[in-house]
Protein backbone atom coordinates (compact mmCIF):
# COMPACT_ATOMS: atom_id res chain seq x y z
CA UNK A 1 0.00 0.00 0.00
CA UNK A 2 1.42 3.40 -0.98
CA UNK A 3 1.74 6.09 1.67
CA UNK A 4 -0.49 9.17 1.49
CA UNK A 5 1.42 12.33 0.58
CA UNK A 6 1.34 13.99 4.01
CA UNK A 7 3.01 10.92 5.53
CA UNK A 8 5.32 10.25 2.60
CA UNK A 9 6.69 13.79 2.60
CA UNK A 10 6.55 14.62 6.32
CA UNK A 11 9.64 16.82 6.94
CA UNK A 12 12.54 14.85 8.43
CA UNK A 13 14.73 17.84 9.34
CA UNK A 14 14.02 21.32 10.71
CA UNK A 15 15.29 22.88 7.47
CA UNK A 16 12.43 21.21 5.57
CA UNK A 17 9.79 22.95 7.69
CA UNK A 18 7.90 25.67 5.82
CA UNK A 19 6.38 28.32 8.08
CA UNK A 20 6.32 28.48 11.92
CA UNK A 21 9.77 30.13 11.87
CA UNK A 22 9.38 31.46 15.42
CA UNK A 23 8.82 27.94 16.76
CA UNK A 24 11.62 26.34 14.74
CA UNK A 25 14.20 28.99 15.68
CA UNK A 26 13.48 28.78 19.41
CA UNK A 27 13.54 24.97 19.49
CA UNK A 28 16.69 24.61 17.38
CA UNK A 29 18.47 27.17 19.55
CA UNK A 30 17.48 25.17 22.63
CA UNK A 31 18.72 21.90 21.10
CA UNK A 32 22.03 23.51 20.04
CA UNK A 33 22.60 24.99 23.50
CA UNK A 34 21.48 21.82 25.31
CA UNK A 35 18.75 23.62 27.28
CA UNK A 36 15.71 21.61 26.27
CA UNK A 37 12.71 22.02 28.57
CA UNK A 38 10.91 19.10 30.22
CA UNK A 39 7.48 20.18 28.93
CA UNK A 40 6.19 21.97 25.83
CA UNK A 41 2.70 23.00 24.76
CA UNK A 42 2.05 23.34 21.02
CA UNK A 43 -1.19 25.18 20.31
CA UNK A 44 -2.64 25.93 16.89
CA UNK A 45 -5.01 24.91 14.08
CA UNK A 46 -4.98 21.39 12.67
CA UNK A 47 -2.48 20.68 9.93
CA UNK A 48 -0.15 23.50 11.00
CA UNK A 49 2.79 21.20 11.85
CA UNK A 50 2.46 20.59 15.60
CA UNK A 51 2.99 16.81 15.54
CA UNK A 52 5.63 17.04 12.80
CA UNK A 53 7.74 19.48 14.82
CA UNK A 54 7.16 17.44 17.99
CA UNK A 55 8.57 14.35 16.28
CA UNK A 56 11.50 16.37 14.94
CA UNK A 57 12.28 17.60 18.46
CA UNK A 58 12.13 14.01 19.73
CA UNK A 59 14.60 12.97 17.03
CA UNK A 60 16.93 15.90 17.66
CA UNK A 61 17.26 15.34 21.43
CA UNK A 62 17.92 11.60 20.98
CA UNK A 63 20.02 11.66 17.79
CA UNK A 64 23.38 9.90 18.24
CA UNK A 65 25.14 11.94 15.56
CA UNK A 66 23.27 15.23 15.13
CA UNK A 67 24.87 18.16 13.34
CA UNK A 68 24.33 21.17 15.59
CA UNK A 69 20.54 20.83 15.91
CA UNK A 70 19.59 18.71 12.89
CA UNK A 71 18.94 14.97 13.40
CA UNK A 72 21.12 12.78 11.18
CA UNK A 73 18.29 10.45 10.11
CA UNK A 74 20.85 7.64 9.91
CA UNK A 75 21.47 6.52 13.49
CA UNK A 76 19.40 3.80 15.15
CA UNK A 77 17.34 6.27 17.18
CA UNK A 78 16.43 8.43 14.15
CA UNK A 79 15.57 5.41 12.00
CA UNK A 80 13.31 3.94 14.69
CA UNK A 81 11.44 7.25 15.09
CA UNK A 82 11.08 7.60 11.31
CA UNK A 83 9.65 4.08 11.17
CA UNK A 84 7.36 4.70 14.19
CA UNK A 85 9.00 1.80 16.04
CA UNK A 86 10.88 3.65 18.79
CA UNK A 87 10.10 2.43 22.31
CA UNK A 88 11.21 5.78 23.71
CA UNK A 89 8.81 7.92 21.67
CA UNK A 90 5.32 7.44 23.06
CA UNK A 91 2.51 9.09 21.07
CA UNK A 92 -0.84 9.28 22.82
CA UNK A 93 -4.13 10.37 21.27
CA UNK A 94 -5.94 12.06 24.14
CA UNK A 95 -9.22 11.86 22.21
CA UNK A 96 -9.33 8.11 22.85
CA UNK A 97 -7.01 7.87 25.89
CA UNK A 98 -8.33 10.67 28.05
CA UNK A 99 -9.10 9.01 31.38
CA UNK A 100 -7.41 8.81 34.75
CA UNK A 101 -6.40 5.16 34.21
CA UNK A 102 -4.40 6.00 31.07
CA UNK A 103 -2.57 8.85 32.83
CA UNK A 104 -1.81 6.61 35.82
CA UNK A 105 -0.37 4.06 33.40
CA UNK A 106 1.73 6.83 31.87
CA UNK A 107 2.98 7.87 35.31
CA UNK A 108 3.94 4.28 36.09
CA UNK A 109 5.82 3.89 32.82
CA UNK A 110 7.66 7.20 33.10
CA UNK A 111 9.58 6.01 36.15
CA UNK A 112 11.56 3.57 34.01
CA UNK A 113 14.59 4.91 32.16
CA UNK A 114 14.59 4.95 28.34
CA UNK A 115 15.34 1.60 26.72
CA UNK A 116 17.95 2.96 24.26
CA UNK A 117 17.75 6.74 24.03
CA UNK A 118 18.74 9.64 26.24
CA UNK A 119 15.14 10.79 26.70
CA UNK A 120 11.69 9.29 26.78
CA UNK A 121 9.51 11.69 24.79
CA UNK A 122 5.74 11.73 25.29
CA UNK A 123 3.66 13.42 22.59
CA UNK A 124 0.07 13.88 23.78
CA UNK A 125 -2.12 14.95 20.86
CA UNK A 126 -5.45 16.76 21.37
CA UNK A 127 -4.43 17.15 25.01
CA UNK A 128 -7.40 19.43 25.74
CA UNK A 129 -9.61 16.31 25.69
CA UNK A 130 -8.05 14.82 28.83
CA UNK A 131 -10.59 14.62 31.66
CA UNK A 132 -10.27 16.96 34.64
CA UNK A 133 -9.13 14.13 36.92
CA UNK A 134 -6.58 12.93 34.37
CA UNK A 135 -5.33 16.50 33.85
CA UNK A 136 -4.72 16.88 37.59
CA UNK A 137 -2.84 13.58 37.64
CA UNK A 138 -0.74 14.71 34.68
CA UNK A 139 -0.07 18.01 36.44
CA UNK A 140 1.73 16.20 39.27
CA UNK A 141 4.03 14.53 36.74
CA UNK A 142 4.72 17.85 35.00
CA UNK A 143 5.59 19.46 38.36
CA UNK A 144 8.17 16.81 39.26
CA UNK A 145 9.23 15.08 36.04
CA UNK A 146 12.16 12.64 35.95
CA UNK A 147 15.27 13.99 34.21
CA UNK A 148 14.92 11.49 31.36
CA UNK A 149 11.40 12.57 30.30
CA UNK A 150 10.15 15.25 27.91
CA UNK A 151 6.45 16.03 27.41
CA UNK A 152 5.04 17.67 24.28
CA UNK A 153 1.35 18.48 24.53
CA UNK A 154 -0.45 19.44 21.33
CA UNK A 155 -3.89 21.03 21.15
CA UNK A 156 -6.21 22.77 18.71
CA UNK A 157 -8.26 24.28 21.55
CA UNK A 158 -5.93 25.96 24.04
CA UNK A 159 -8.86 27.59 25.86
CA UNK A 160 -9.94 24.14 27.10
CA UNK A 161 -6.59 23.44 28.77
CA UNK A 162 -6.45 23.98 32.53
CA UNK A 163 -4.28 27.02 33.41
CA UNK A 164 -2.05 25.07 35.80
CA UNK A 165 -0.90 22.75 33.00
CA UNK A 166 -0.29 25.68 30.65
CA UNK A 167 1.85 27.35 33.32
CA UNK A 168 4.09 24.26 33.63
CA UNK A 169 4.93 24.19 29.90
CA UNK A 170 6.84 26.29 27.41
CA UNK A 171 4.04 27.43 25.13
CA UNK A 172 4.30 27.84 21.37
CA UNK A 173 1.41 29.20 19.32
CA UNK A 174 1.29 27.85 15.76
CA UNK A 175 -0.48 29.89 13.10
CA UNK A 176 -2.38 28.99 9.96
CA UNK A 177 -0.10 28.72 6.96
CA UNK A 178 -0.14 31.43 4.30
CA UNK A 179 -0.97 30.76 0.67
CA UNK A 180 2.67 31.25 -0.52
CA UNK A 181 3.90 28.82 2.17
CA UNK A 182 1.41 26.14 1.14
CA UNK A 183 2.19 26.75 -2.55
CA UNK A 184 5.90 26.31 -1.85
CA UNK A 185 5.28 22.99 -0.12
CA UNK A 186 2.92 21.76 -2.85
CA UNK A 187 5.50 22.75 -5.47
CA UNK A 188 8.18 20.67 -3.74
CA UNK A 189 5.90 17.62 -3.55
CA UNK A 190 4.75 18.01 -7.17
CA UNK A 191 8.36 18.08 -8.33
CA UNK A 192 9.28 14.99 -6.31
CA UNK A 193 6.22 13.17 -7.65
CA UNK A 194 7.02 14.33 -11.23
CA UNK A 195 3.53 15.75 -11.59
CA UNK A 196 2.39 17.81 -14.55
CA UNK A 197 0.12 20.35 -12.92
CA UNK A 198 -0.87 23.90 -13.81
CA UNK A 199 0.13 26.66 -11.41
CA UNK A 200 -3.52 27.75 -11.20
CA UNK A 201 -4.47 24.23 -10.10
CA UNK A 202 -1.95 24.34 -7.26
CA UNK A 203 -3.26 27.77 -6.24
CA UNK A 204 -6.83 26.42 -6.10
CA UNK A 205 -5.72 23.52 -3.89
CA UNK A 206 -3.89 25.93 -1.58
CA UNK A 207 -6.89 28.28 -1.43
CA UNK A 208 -9.18 25.42 -0.42
CA UNK A 209 -6.86 23.97 2.23
CA UNK A 210 -7.95 26.36 4.98
CA UNK A 211 -4.33 27.16 5.90
CA UNK A 212 -3.53 23.49 6.63
CA UNK A 213 -0.59 21.67 5.06
CA UNK A 214 -2.21 18.32 5.77
CA UNK A 215 -5.47 19.31 4.07
CA UNK A 216 -3.57 20.69 1.07
CA UNK A 217 -1.57 17.47 0.71
CA UNK A 218 -4.74 15.37 1.10
CA UNK A 219 -6.44 17.42 -1.64
CA UNK A 220 -3.43 16.94 -3.92
CA UNK A 221 -3.60 13.20 -3.20
CA UNK A 222 -7.27 13.22 -4.17
CA UNK A 223 -6.51 15.11 -7.38
CA UNK A 224 -3.76 12.65 -8.36
CA UNK A 225 -6.15 9.73 -7.81
CA UNK A 226 -8.79 11.49 -9.91
CA UNK A 227 -6.55 12.58 -12.80
CA UNK A 228 -3.63 10.16 -12.70
CA UNK A 229 0.06 11.02 -12.79
CA UNK A 230 0.49 10.73 -16.54
CA UNK A 231 -2.11 13.34 -17.50
CA UNK A 232 -1.51 17.05 -16.97
CA UNK A 233 -3.67 18.27 -14.11
CA UNK A 234 -5.53 21.41 -15.17
CA UNK A 235 -7.31 24.08 -13.15
CA UNK A 236 -10.68 22.98 -14.54
CA UNK A 237 -10.06 19.45 -13.21
CA UNK A 238 -9.67 20.88 -9.70
CA UNK A 239 -12.85 22.94 -10.03
CA UNK A 240 -14.83 19.87 -11.11
CA UNK A 241 -13.40 17.66 -8.37
CA UNK A 242 -13.81 20.13 -5.53
CA UNK A 243 -17.14 21.50 -6.74
CA UNK A 244 -15.74 25.03 -6.96
CA UNK A 245 -18.09 27.62 -8.41
CA UNK A 246 -16.73 29.28 -11.55
CA UNK A 247 -15.77 32.91 -10.94
CA UNK A 248 -17.35 33.91 -14.27
CA UNK A 249 -20.79 32.88 -12.96
CA UNK A 250 -20.38 34.90 -9.78
CA UNK A 251 -19.09 37.88 -11.73
CA UNK A 252 -22.15 37.82 -14.03
CA UNK A 253 -24.48 37.70 -11.04
CA UNK A 254 -22.67 40.64 -9.38
CA UNK A 255 -23.25 42.65 -12.56
CA UNK A 256 -27.00 42.18 -12.05
CA UNK A 257 -26.66 43.25 -8.42
CA UNK A 258 -24.74 46.41 -9.30
CA UNK A 259 -27.34 47.41 -11.91
CA UNK A 260 -30.22 46.43 -9.56
CA UNK A 261 -31.77 44.19 -12.22
CA UNK A 262 -34.00 42.09 -9.99
CA UNK A 263 -35.75 39.90 -12.64
CA UNK A 264 -32.48 39.08 -14.41
CA UNK A 265 -30.72 38.28 -11.12
CA UNK A 266 -33.46 35.91 -9.88
CA UNK A 267 -33.79 34.23 -13.29
CA UNK A 268 -30.01 33.79 -13.40
CA UNK A 269 -30.10 32.00 -10.03
CA UNK A 270 -32.88 29.65 -11.15
CA UNK A 271 -31.06 28.76 -14.37
CA UNK A 272 -27.79 28.25 -12.49
CA UNK A 273 -29.32 25.91 -9.90
CA UNK A 274 -31.21 24.00 -12.61
CA UNK A 275 -27.74 22.98 -13.84
CA UNK A 276 -27.26 21.16 -10.50
CA UNK A 277 -24.99 23.80 -8.93
CA UNK A 278 -25.12 23.73 -5.13
CA UNK A 279 -26.82 26.92 -3.82
CA UNK A 280 -24.69 26.96 -0.67
CA UNK A 281 -21.45 26.66 -2.64
CA UNK A 282 -22.60 29.48 -4.91
CA UNK A 283 -23.43 31.67 -1.90
CA UNK A 284 -20.00 30.99 -0.32
CA UNK A 285 -18.28 31.94 -3.58
CA UNK A 286 -20.47 35.06 -3.89
CA UNK A 287 -19.63 36.25 -0.37
CA UNK A 288 -15.94 35.70 -1.00
CA UNK A 289 -16.16 37.64 -4.28
CA UNK A 290 -18.08 40.56 -2.73
CA UNK A 291 -15.57 40.70 0.11
CA UNK A 292 -12.76 41.09 -2.43
CA UNK A 293 -14.67 43.95 -4.07
CA UNK A 294 -15.07 45.58 -0.64
CA UNK A 295 -11.32 45.25 0.02
CA UNK A 296 -10.53 46.92 -3.30
CA UNK A 297 -13.04 49.66 -2.49
CA UNK A 298 -11.43 50.33 0.90
CA UNK A 299 -7.82 50.04 -0.24
CA UNK A 300 -6.81 48.82 -3.73
CA UNK A 301 -3.28 48.06 -2.48
CA UNK A 302 -4.65 45.28 -0.24
CA UNK A 303 -5.97 43.32 -3.22
CA UNK A 304 -3.66 40.56 -4.46
CA UNK A 305 -4.72 38.55 -7.55
CA UNK A 306 -2.73 35.50 -6.38
CA UNK A 307 -4.16 35.48 -2.85
CA UNK A 308 -7.68 36.01 -4.21
CA UNK A 309 -7.24 33.06 -6.57
CA UNK A 310 -8.21 35.09 -9.67
CA UNK A 311 -6.61 35.39 -13.08
CA UNK A 312 -5.41 38.84 -14.20
CA UNK A 313 -8.51 39.21 -16.38
CA UNK A 314 -10.85 38.23 -13.54
CA UNK A 315 -9.04 40.57 -11.18
CA UNK A 316 -9.42 43.48 -13.61
CA UNK A 317 -13.14 42.72 -13.99
CA UNK A 318 -13.48 42.73 -10.20
CA UNK A 319 -11.74 46.12 -9.98
CA UNK A 320 -14.10 47.53 -12.61
CA UNK A 321 -17.12 46.25 -10.67
CA UNK A 322 -15.81 47.88 -7.48
CA UNK A 323 -16.38 51.31 -9.06
CA UNK A 324 -20.08 50.54 -9.60
CA UNK A 325 -20.78 50.09 -5.87
CA UNK A 326 -20.75 52.48 -2.94
CA UNK A 327 -18.83 51.25 0.09
CA UNK A 328 -21.92 51.44 2.34
CA UNK A 329 -24.01 49.53 -0.23
CA UNK A 330 -21.42 46.73 -0.38
CA UNK A 331 -21.44 46.39 3.37
CA UNK A 332 -25.24 46.08 3.43
CA UNK A 333 -25.30 43.60 0.52
CA UNK A 334 -22.65 41.44 2.17
CA UNK A 335 -24.67 41.39 5.39
CA UNK A 336 -27.76 40.27 3.46
CA UNK A 337 -25.97 37.34 1.83
CA UNK A 338 -24.21 36.33 5.06
CA UNK A 339 -27.62 36.10 6.71
CA UNK A 340 -28.95 34.16 3.71
CA UNK A 341 -26.07 31.68 3.96
CA UNK A 342 -26.92 31.00 7.58
CA UNK A 343 -30.67 30.60 6.86
CA UNK A 344 -30.04 28.20 3.95
CA UNK A 345 -28.88 25.50 6.39
CA UNK A 346 -32.38 25.30 7.86
CA UNK A 347 -34.54 26.17 4.87
CA UNK A 348 -36.76 23.52 3.25
CA UNK A 349 -36.01 25.28 -0.07
CA UNK A 350 -32.24 25.91 0.12
CA UNK A 351 -32.10 28.64 -2.54
CA UNK A 352 -35.05 30.64 -1.15
CA UNK A 353 -33.05 32.73 1.39
CA UNK A 354 -30.60 33.56 -1.41
CA UNK A 355 -33.42 34.64 -3.73
CA UNK A 356 -34.98 36.82 -1.01
CA UNK A 357 -31.60 38.42 -0.27
CA UNK A 358 -31.14 39.07 -3.99
CA UNK A 359 -34.52 40.81 -4.23
CA UNK A 360 -33.74 42.97 -1.20
CA UNK A 361 -30.24 43.79 -2.45
CA UNK A 362 -31.50 44.92 -5.86
CA UNK A 363 -34.67 46.76 -4.78
CA UNK A 364 -33.73 48.31 -1.44
CA UNK A 365 -33.09 52.06 -1.49
CA UNK A 366 -29.43 52.39 -0.60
Amino acid sequence: MSLVLYRKYRPQTFSEIVGQEHVVQTLTNAVSAGIVSHAYLFSGPRGSGKTTIARLLAKAVNCEDKKDFEPCNKCQSCLEINQSSSLDLIEIDAASHRGIDEIRELREGIRFVPSKSKYKVYIIDESHQITKEAANALLKTLEEPPAHAIFILATTEIHKMIPTIISRCQRFDFRKLTLPEILKRLGIISKKESLKIEKGALELIALNSGGSFRDAESLLDQVITFSGKEKEIKTEDIKDLLGIVDTVLVSQFVDFLSKKETPKAVTFLQETFNRSLDPQEFTKALIKYLRQILIIKINPDLANPVISGLTKEEHQKLKNQAFTFKEADLSQILTLFLEAENKMKYSSIPQLPLELATIEATQKEQ
